[in-house]
């Protein structure tokens, strides 16, 4: 892993857990790592009620677009951290994998999604600690 580790966030729709990850680890870790996300079946748009909620942070997540899980994209990462994809995710030695158990905040009233929203948050925490980037 090199001084600036790459992330790669993974759900399957990349609109909604994945989106907000790498909203979080930009927002704490700025330059310090490379973000990515896709989607094993990525959606048309981010989850508007997931771009509320972070907007309630101060993270501006509505530009995001969700995106195809390439296995280069994978390649290309030192932390993959995937969030319910199943075994969409290719697996390459020598990465490092988290699997995250969080609630798809596909289709929930927005205090749930915040409720999902504030574990992401905790997990880019503990991420970002684990990677030694001093927030």
């Amino acid at each position: 892993m090199t001084d600036r580790p790459t992330v790669l966030f993974v759900c399957v729709h990349n609109a909604g857990r994945s989106q907000m990850a790498a909203g979080y680890l930009r927002h704490i870790a700025g330059d310090r790592a490379r973000v990515l996300s896709a989607g094993s079946e990525p959606a048309d748009q981010v989850n508007a009620v997931a771009v509320q909620a972070m907007a309630e942070e101060g993270i501006d997540i509505a530009g995001a677009r969700p995106a195809v899980l390439e296995p280069d994209t994978v390649r290309a990462s030192d932390v993959v951290v995937t969030m319910g994809c199943g075994d969409a995710c290719p697996v390459f030695p020598g990465k490092r994998y988290e699997d995250w158990e969080l609630d798809d905040p596909a289709g929930q009233p927005i205090e749930r999604v915040r409720e999902v929203r504030d574990a992401v948050r905790a997990r880019v925490e503990a991420l970002v600690a684990s990677l030694l980037v001093t927030p």
